[in-house]
C-alpha cells in the first residue's frame, strides 16, 4: 500500500507529523492531524492507527529524552504507572479490534469538553502543587492503566488526559504532570504498536517518515514546555481541545 504513495504525499504526511509532533510535546492530541491526513492519502484506517503509533512513539520518545534530560521526570518515581498504562493500552489495542468502540467515541466530546473548561477556568492550574484529590498508589494502579486502555482503544488526547488528570487528581505542577505524561504516552504507544506489528498493520516506509518530522517536532515541542511553563501549555490544551471538539460534532 505504500508503494503506490508518491514522495509528495509522503512527504507531505512527514510535514503534518512534525507538526502533531510539536503539539503532542505541549498538550497531546496530535493524532487529530496525522489520523485525518493519512486517512485522506487513502490509507485504510486499520493500517492507519498501527502506522499512526509508530511514528507517535518516536515523537513520545523524543519528548520523554528531554523531559528526563532536563529532570522534569524521573521515571523511576512513576514505574508502576509506566507499566500499568502499557498493560491497559495492550489490552485496550486487543478490545478495539474485537469491538467497536461507539460507546466510547459518544464520551469522548464531553470528557473533552470538561478537560477545555477547567483548564480554561481553573485558577493557576498546575502553576504550583496542590493537595491531592487521590493517593499515588491510585493513580499510578488504577487511573494510568484506563487512560493506557483508552488509548489502545481509541488515542486522541492520550498524552492531555495523563497531564491533567495528575495535575487535577494529584494537585502536580503542570510541567511535572506534561513530563509525566510522555513517558506514560510512550509505554501505551509501545503496548498498542506491538499488536499492531504482529498483525501485520503498520506500513513501514510512511511510518519511518513521518517518524523524521515526528520526532523534529517533538523535540522543539518539549523544549518550549520546559521554558514556557503553564502559560504555554494551558491555551495549547484549550486549543486543542476546541479542536477535537469540532472534529467529533463535524465528524
Amino acid at each position: 500500500m505504500d508503494l503506490s504513495l508518491s514522495i509528495e504525499i509522503i512527504l507531505m504526511l512527514t510535514a503534518v507529523a512534525a507538526i502533531a509532533g510539536f503539539i503532542d510535546a505541549i498538550a497531546g492530541g496530535g493524532g487529530l492531524l496525522t489520523i485525518p491526513a493519512m486517512l485522506l492519502a487513502n490509507i485504510p484506517p486499520v493500517l492507519t492507527l498501527g502506522t499512526n503509533k509508530l511514528q507517535a512513539a518516536s515523537g513520545a520518545l523524543a519528548a520523554s529524552i528531554t523531559m528526563i534530560k532536563k529532570g522534569v521526570i524521573n521515571p523511576k518515581n512513576i514505574k508502576v504507572a509506566i507499566v500499568g498504562a502499557f498493560i491497559g493500552s495492550v489490552i485496550g489495542t486487543i478490545a478495539v479490534q474485537m469491538s467497536p468502540p461507539d460507546l466510547l467515541e459518544k464520551l469522548i466530546p464531553f470528557l473533552i469538553a470538561a478537560i477545555g473548561i477547567y483548564t480554561l477556568f481553573a485558577p493557576k492550574l498546575g502553576e504550583v502543587e496542590a493537595a491531592p484529590r487521590i493517593s499515588e498508589g491510585k493513580w499510578q494502579k488504577i487511573v494510568a492503566p484506563l487512560i493506557g486502555f483508552y488509548d489502545g482503544y481509541i488515542g486522541p488526547g492520550t498524552g492531555m488526559f495523563f497531564a491533567l488528570g495528575n495535575v487535577a487528581l494529584r494537585g502536580r505542577q503542570i510541567i511535572e504532570a506534561t513530563g509525566a505524561a510522555k513517558v506514560l504516552n510512550l509505554s501505551t504507544n509501545i503496548g498498542s504498536l506491538i499488536f499492531f506489528i504482529l498483525g501485520g498493520n503498520v506500513l513501514w516506509k510512511v511510518g519511518l517518515a513521518m517518524m523524521v518530522g515526528q520526532t523534529i517536532g517533538a523535540y522543539f515541542g518539549s523544549h518550549m514546555v520546559v521554558k514556557g511553563g503553564s502559560k504555554l501549555i494551558r491555551p495549547v490544551i484549550v486549543l486543542v481541545c476546541l479542536a477535537m471538539i469540532t472534529k467529533y460534532v463535524i465528524g
